[in-house]
C-alpha cells in the first residue's frame, strides 16, 4: 500500500505547523543549499523528541514524508494527524511493505524522513544506525542527505528529567537548530551515514555556543534562578546556597580587583575547596585569566608555568600553605618575588555593612543589572584559563582554554548526563586538572547540581564518609584512585550506596578495577575519555537504557571502549604520518574535532600549529592516542604513540608490555611502568620498575615460561619503592625514566 495524503500546498503546512512551534522555539536551519529541488531524497538523522517531524517539516522547503514506528502510527489520538501528512509506519524489524514504500516514494521523486535510530534518545548520545534504509534506497535514483537536529532534548517532548528541563529554560531564547549535509551516494552504509550527521553536530554546536554566555555569566544565571537553594557543600561542613555563594563571589572579586588591577592573568594555588570555587569564579568575574597551578608538580615544572604565563600575582590560603610544606613543597622560595593574595586577608577586610548591602542587592536586582555591576564584559573567545598539562610525558605546556570551550563543553556533559532533581556530585578531582576544573567544579555550579568538595582524592575513607552524608548520586574519579577506594579496608561498601554514576577518566581504566569495584560496592565504572587540549571530554560510556514500547536497548556502554563522541564532537581515525583517514575498524592516530578544541598553547605558535589541523571549518586535535573505532562509533584506546619501543626496527607498545608482565604477576598489590632507554646495539631497550621484591631472574623465567614475544620481555627489571605518579594519578612517564636510567647507571 502506498500512502498519500492530502496536498497542502508547502508553504501552507509550514505556516501551519511555524506558527505552532515559534510560539516555543527558534528554528535555525544550516546548509538548506543541500537540499536539491527535485528528485527522491532520504533525509536520515539523529531523533532527539517527539517534536522532530514539525521541526524538519519547517526547515525543508520541499514536501516531506515521514517513516516512523508503527506503534506511534496506531495511537488513536496521534493516527488520524499523520494520516494527514502521509506517515509511513515502520515495524521493527522492518517489514517489506514499508521498506517497498519508502522505495516508491523515493522512485517518485518524494523527500523520505527516516530516523535510523528507531526511537526517541534516552541516552542523549547518538545510538546504533539500524541498516534497514540501505535496502530501501537500493533500487531507486536518490541521493541521501544527512541531517543534524539540536535543541529539543531538553524540551518536555524528549526524555529529559524535570532537571534538565528546569535548565533548558534558563536560555534566554529556546533556539532550535536543523543541520543538513551534502548528498551522500545511495550506497552510503549505516556507519557512513552517522560519521556525516556526527560532523553536522559539531557546526550545529559551534553554531549554538553563539548564543551562550561567558562561564561567570552562565554561572549568574543559574545563581539567580536557584535562589536559596544549597549549591556547594565544603568538607569542613560550610554549606552556601546559590544567593550566599554569588555574594560571596561578588565581595572577594571586588576586593581582589583593587589588588590585581595591573595584572591580566592570575595564578591560583588552592585545592578543591569553597576557597578554590570562591577564588576561581571571582577571578573569572574580573574578566582575568585563571591559571590553575599543580602544586603536586615538580618545583621546575610549576616555576616554569609561572615564567610561561607571566604570573606575578597567585592566590592562595595561609591555612592550604602548611599542607604544602608538610608535603615538602619548597612554599617560601616558590613565592618569593611574587604579589602573594591570601584569601584570609580579602575576607578580613570585607566590612559587615557591604556584606548586607551585597546580599540585598543579590536578592533584588536583576540579572542583567547584577551583570553590569558586576561582571567585566568579554567575547566567548577570549581566554578563560591556562591549565598547565600533566607532563606524563615531557615538559608542561601552557594549554590556552576560552569561555566558549568551557561552557560548550559543560553543555555537551550535561546533555548526555541528564541530571535529575536529586543529583548531587562529589567533587575530588583537583582544580589544575581539566577533569576537576571543567568537570567536577564548574559542570556542577552552571547547571545547578549540588557539589561536596573534598581535597584529596587518595582519602578513601572520608570520601566515603562525605558519600554517604550527603547521598552523592556522581563520582568522577580516575583508574588510580578508584584502585584505592577498592583496597581500603575502612570504605565500606554503604558508603557508595547512594551512588548511580561513577566515571573514570584521565587515563586507562584497568579491568581489574573494573571489577573489583564491581565486586566491593556492586557499581559499574562508565569510562570516558578526552585530554587537556580538548577541555576535557570528548566522550564517554553512559548506563544502557531500555525501550518498552519495542523491548529494544539502546547502547549506551561497551566494556573496554572510551564510549560514543559528545554531541557536537567527532572523532577521526588517520594515518599517523599521512593523516589520511582510515576505514572503520583500522587502528590509526586519533584526532577530535568540536567546540572543545583549545585556542593553542601558550607562547608557542608551532607546537599548536603541530597538534591542529583545520578542515571544512572544524579544528581536529592531533591527540597522539592510537585507537580503533567500531562500526557503531564508539572508541577503543589502544596505546600512546610515544609509548613504543624502537627494538631492532620493530615498534613494541610499553603498554601492551605492562599488560602482559600485569597478567603474569597476577598480584593486584604489584604496581609496575615500562620505558624505553637508548641502546647503542638495538636502538632502544624496555626497562621495568616493580614496587616489590620480585626476583627479575624468576619474572623473566616466568615471561619465557608463558611463551611471551622476546621482544616484549624487558631487558632489565628493576625494584623500586613507587612508581612515580602525577596530582591527577597517571604514572609521571619523564620521572619513571629518569629513575630507571639512575637504577641502570647504578
Amino acid at each position: 500500500t502506498v500512502y498519500t495524503c492530502v496536498r497542502f500546498p508547502q508553504s501552507f503546512i509550514r505556516y501551519v505547523i511555524g506558527t505552532l512551534v515559534l510560539q516555543h522555539y527558534k528554528p535555525q536551519v544550516i546548509g538548506m543549499e543541500n537540499i536539491p529541488s527535485s528528485g527522491g531524497v532520504l533525509m536520515l538523522g539523529n531523533h532527539t523528541s517527539y517534536l522532530d517531524w514539525a521541526v524538519i517539516q519547517m526547515a525543508c522547503p520541499r514536501r516531506v514524508r515521514f517513516v516512523m514506528t508503527r506503534s506511534y502510527c496506531e495511537k488513536w489520538y496521534l493516527k488520524k494527524f499523520l494520516d494527514f501528512f502521509g506517515v509511513v509506519p515502520l515495524s521493527h524489524p522492518a517489514s517489506k511493505p514499508a521498506l517497498e514504500t519508502i522505495e516508491t516514494l523515493l522512485n517518485q521523486g518524494e523527500v523520505v524522513v527516516l530516523f535510523p535510530e528507531g526511537s526517541v534518545s534516552r541516552t542523549g548520545q547518538m545510538g546504533v544506525f539500524h541498516r534497514e534504509f540501505e535496502r530501501a534506497v537500493t533500487n531507486t535514483n536518490a541521493l541521501i542527505i544527512p541531517f543534524y537536529l539540536r535543541g529539543l532534548s531538553g524540551s518536555v517532548y524528549s526524555f529529559a528529567t524535570s532537571k534538565r528541563r528546569e535548565m533548558y529554560r534558563l536560555k534566554r531564547t529556546r533556539d532550535v537548530s536543523v543541520c543538513f549535509g551534502k548528498p551522500m551516494r545511495k550506497d552510503s552504509t549505516a556507519s557512513e551515514v552517522k560519521k556525516a550527521v556526527l560532523e553536522l553536530s559539531i557546526h550545529s554546536w559551534i553554531h549554538y555556543t553563539d548564543i551562550l554566555d561567558p562561564v561567570p555569566i552562565q554561572w549568574l544565571k543559574t545563581a539567580k534562578k536557584l535562589k536559596n537553594k544549597e549549591c556547594l557543600i565544603d568538607f569542613d561542613g560550610t554549606s552556601f546556597s546559590s544567593y550566599r555563594l554569588l555574594t560571596a563571589v561578588i565581595l572577594f572579586s571586588q576586593a581582589l580587583k583593587k589588588k590585581v588591577e595591573l595584572d591580566q592573568t592570575i595564578g591560583v594555588l588552592l585545592p578543591t575547596s569553597s576557597g578554590g570555587i570562591i577564588a576561581t569564579l571571582s577571578v573569572l568575574m574580573l574578566g582575568k585569566t585563571l591559571a590553575t597551578l599543580n602544586y603536586t608538580a615538580s618545583p621546575a615544572s610549576l616555576n616554569q608555568a609561572v615564567k610561561q604565563g607571566n604570573i606575578e600575582t597567585i592566590l592562595t590560603s595561609r591555612r592550604f600553605l602548611p599542607r604544602l610544606i608538610h608535603k615538602g613543597f619548597p612554599v617560601s622560595e616558590f613565592l618569593s618575588g611574587k604579589n602573594v593574595v591570601f584569601l584570609e586577608d580579602l575576607k578580613s577586610g570585607l566590612s559587615k555593612s557591604n556584606l548586607i548591602k551585597t546580599a540585598l542587592l543579590v536578592k533584588i536586582l536583576p540579572t542583567f543589572l547584577l551583570r553590569i555591576f558586576y561582571v567585566k564584559k568579554m567575547p566567548l573567545d577570549t581566554t578563560a584559563v591556562i591549565l598547565f598539562s600533566s607532563g606524563s610525558e615531557g615538559p608542561p605546556k601552557g594549554v590556552q582554554l576560552t569561555h566558549r570551550n568551557i561552557i560548550g563543553n559543560i553543555k555537551q556533559i550535561a546533555y548526555v548526563l541528564n541530571p535529575r532533581e536529586d543529583d548531587v556530585l562529589l567533587g575530588i578531582l583537583p582544580l589544575f586538572h581539566a577533569f576537576g576544573l571543567t568537570v567536577t567544579s564548574l559542570l556542577p555550579l552552571v547547571e545547578g547540581i549540588p557539589l561536596v568538595c573534598y581535597p584529596d582524592p587518595t582519602n578513601a575513607p572520608e570520601i566515603g564518609k562525605l558519600c554517604a552524608q550527603h547521598q552523592a548520586t556522581i563520582l568522577c574519579s580516575t583508574s588510580t584512585f578508584l584502585r584505592l577506594y577498592n583496597k581500603n579496608k575502612k570504605l565500606h561498601p554503604l558508603m557508595f550506596k547512594s551512588l548511580r554514576l561513577v566515571v573514570a577518566g584521565a587515563e586507562k581504566l584497568s579491568n581489574e578495577v573494573r571489577e573489583d569495584f564491581k565486586a566491593k560496592f556492586g557499581l559499574d565504572i562508565y569510562e570516558g575519555y578526552g585530554v587537556t587540549e580538548t577541555t576535557p571530554v570528548a566522550s564517554f560510556n553512559l548506563p544502557d537504557v531500555l525501550v518498552t514500547s519495542d523491548w529494544s536497548i539502546q547502547q549506551g556502554t561497551k566494556i573496554g571502549t572510551v564510549g560514543l563522541p559528545l554531541p557536537g564532537t567527532g572523532f577521526k581515525i588517520v594515518d599517523p604520518d599521512t593523516f589520511e583517514e582510515l576505514p572503520t575498524g583500522k587502528p590509526g592516530l586519533i584526532l577530535i574535532g568540536g567546540l572543545q578544541v583549545m585556542a593553542g598553547y601558550l607562547k608557542n605558535e608551532k607546537k599548536t600549529k603541530e597538534v591542529i589541523i583545520e578542515k571544512d571549518g572544524i579544528r581536529w586535535h592531533k591527540t597522539g592516542d592510537k585507537g580503533v573505532l567500531d562500526e557503531d562509533g564508539f572508541l577503543t584506546i589502544l596505546d600512546r604513540y610515544s609509548r613504543f619501543a624502537k627494538i631492532g626496527g620493530e615498534m613494541v607498545s610499553l603498554g601492551a608490555v605492562e599488560e602482559t608482565v600485569g597478567s603474569v604477576i597476577d598480584n593486584k598489590e604489584i604496581e609496575i611502568a615500562a620505558v624505553a632507554l637508548p641502546d647503542e646495539k638495538k636502538g632502544e631497550r624496555i626497562i621495568l620498575l616493580v614496587t616489590s621484591g620480585l626476583d627479575p631472574a624468576f619474572l623473566k623465567q616466568k615471561l619465557i615460561e608463558q611463551k611471551v614475544n622476546p621482544l616484549m620481555i624487558p631487558d632489565a627489571i628493576a625494584n623500586v619503592d613507587r612508581i612515580p605518579r602525577l596530582g591527577s594519578g597517571k604514572t609521571d612517564f619523564p620521572q619513571a625514566k629518569e629513575l630507571a636510567l639512575s637504577l641502570t647507571a647504578s
